[in-house]
């Protein structure tokens, strides 16, 4: 059966001047929602022909519960994330979520070479990894695709290409252990804050390495290490442990989570040895 919302959106959106195509993205796109998941969509525009902002907000208009919601302008959210509309439809939260094709296509073909960026972006503590656009498309479930644009990008981004896993775990690999030195540092001064950041950088860092080393594209810093926990190759007990690192230093236990952490870094480095 398709799903309702899908259905309303598609119909209501393909018209608008602009657009290239939509995606259905995050879990829903990767099959792995749950029953509280909202839905990420995607709109794909060509960089010469750019979406009707204006167009695309009266499209939406007679969909959504609240008609305050907000529908962006491109480029308000940053170079990253570019803009978008977060939008309440029949009582589910539905993200939108502008992309431009030129630089998609760019991030695309240096990921295949092995060369990706991280940059800083609101609302990602561990920053924005240029591949992420890489694995949307990767993952992503096509909703509207009339030139086969996405089609065409998704071949590009399977199988994962070698290049791009050793740049990564050589790239993430290094910085686990030199945050876990930083945070030593800190925890001689009871930095809790700096503790606290650098705890955080080394594991979103082991999670870059693991997703790489299963050939898996990390959409999203949030969950990353759960889910890292459940692939073929990882740390054995990495969600207990990252939960046990949580609770020392919530406890004030700074020396007993920063154990925890080089204890987990060797086991990483072992794993990646073992793989190589």
């Amino acid at each position: 059966m398709e799903d309702p919302i899908l259905v309303r959106v598609v119909e209501a959106l393909r018209h608008v001047q602009g657009l290239s195509a939509l995606v259905l993205g995050g879990s829903r796109g990767r099959g792995t929602a749950g029953p509280k998941s909202d839905y990420d969509i995607g709109l794909y525009y060509e960089p010469d022909a750019p979406l009707d902002i204006e167009e695309l907000r009266s499209a939406i208009a007679p969909l959504v519960d609240d008609p305050s919601s907000t529908v962006t302008q491109r480029g308000e959210w940053g170079p990253w994330i570019n803009g978008g509309g977060w939008l309440t439809i029949g009582g589910v939260e539905v993200d939108l979520l502008y992309r431009d094709l030129g630089r998609v296509s760019a991030i695309i073909a240096d990921g295949r070479e092995g060369r990706f960026s991280m940059n800083y972006q609101v609302g990602h503590p561990h920053g924005f990894c240029s591949t992420i656009w890489m694995g949307e498309v990767a993952t992503c479930q096509p909703l509207f695709d009339p030139s086969a644009r996405i089609a065409e990008l998704k071949r590009q981004t399977w199988p994962y290409p070698k290049a791009l896993k050793d740049a990564l775990i050589f790239r993430f690999g290094w910085e686990v252990d030199f945050a876990i030195d930083n945070a030593e540092i800190a925890a001689r001064r009871a930095e809790r804050t700096h503790i606290v950041g650098c705890a955080y950088r080394s594991l979103s860092c082991m999670a870059q390495v693991l997703f790489a080393l299963n050939g898996r594209y990390l959409i999203n810093e949030k969950g990353a290490v759960a889910e890292a926990a459940t692939y073929p190759l990882t740390i054995k007990g990495l969600a207990e442990a990252q939960n046990e690192l949580w609770k020392d230093i919530g406890d004030g236990n700074h020396e007993g989570a920063l154990r925890r952490l080089r204890d987990m870094s060797g086991s990483l480095r072992a794993l990646v040895s073992g793989a190589s």
